[in-house]
């Protein structure tokens, strides 16, 4: 076992007041393995090191079924690794088998919310403030602690996004790693090629469309999105398919970037679909 303060071996006689008691003050996960179970030796080593991240945000409490055959019966446990989350007193989650560290740290999340998870929410909150030279500083600092975190990363380019710089929110979407939110950031890759273009004088005007669609690209520039989308919009009437689709990617990319909550993506999404369909 990985030596940790965040770390506890517990027992049947210390169960009461290490895992009980003490999940009063903050959860306690309690990881129920032994010895010679092989898949423990995969979920238990995820577990500590998200337990020695968390510092102190949850506490570990590692119990072997084998030494403790009164917790294995009292708690069900019918196989192993066994997973079951306290709070205030009482078991308030659980999962059983081996889990992917995704599902472990989605787990963990909703039992306690880590440092980086607050940020990244707070982050989120900004951007659906219409802040997002705050929500950029926020996201950056995650990134700093956890580079790889995808979120973190989604959200910078967002924030970007909303700034009209086009560079950097450029090449973070174009090597965006496999995750949930993939996708996402795939809706946004062509308002970021856009305004990459924009900057670099590379918006054509040969068709007679061309005009109103750089006109909506400067406007999302300067940070005027809903005007943006009545223009993109203004284009689709005149012609669906524009750009082999451009300007519906260009609307769809500006849906994700406002965000679900945000009452202008549900009207002008209703207003896309009337126009297309």
């Amino acid at each position: 076992m990985m030596a940790s303060d965040f770390i506890k071996n517990v027992s049947e006689a210390d169960f009461e007041y290490e895992v009980l008691a003490y999940s009063q003050q903050v959860p306690v996960v309690v990881d129920f393995w032994a010895e010679w179970c092989v898949p423990c030796r995969t979920l238990s080593p995820v577990l500590e090191r998200l337990a020695q991240e968390g510092q102190g945000t949850f506490r570990l409490a590692k119990v072997n079924v084998d030494d403790n055959p009164n917790l294995t019966t009292r708690y069900g446990i019918h196989g192993i690794p066994a997973v079951k989350a306290f709070r205030e007193g009482k078991m308030v989650s659980e999962f059983a088998g081996v889990q992917p560290e995704p599902r472990v740290r989605e787990f963990l999340r909703a039992l306690a919310p880590t440092k980086s998870d607050l940020a990244l929410e707070k982050g989120n909150s900004l951007l659906v403030m219409r802040q997002p030279s705050q929500a950029e500083a926020t996201f950056r600092a995650v990134l700093k602690e956890l580079p790889d975190n995808t979120i973190a990363q989604l959200g910078l380019a967002k924030s970007l996004l909303l700034q009209g710089e086009s560079e950097e929110s450029n090449q973070i979407l174009k090597r965006f790693p496999a995750s949930r939110e993939y996708n996402a950031s795939q809706a946004l890759l062509p308002l970021a090629a856009a305004l990459s273009d924009m900057d670099k004088d590379r918006l054509k005007e040969q068709d007679a469309l061309d005009p109103s669609y750089n006109r909506a690209i400067r406007l999302v520039k300067r940070g005027n999105i809903e005007a943006a989308m009545d223009g993109l919009l203004d284009i689709l009437r005149e012609n669906k398919h524009y750009a082999n689709g451009g300007a519906r990617q260009i609307l769809v990319a500006l849906f994700e970037l406002l965000g679900e909550e945000n009452p202008l993506t549900s009207q002008y999404r209703g207003e896309l679909a009337s126009v297309l369909f």
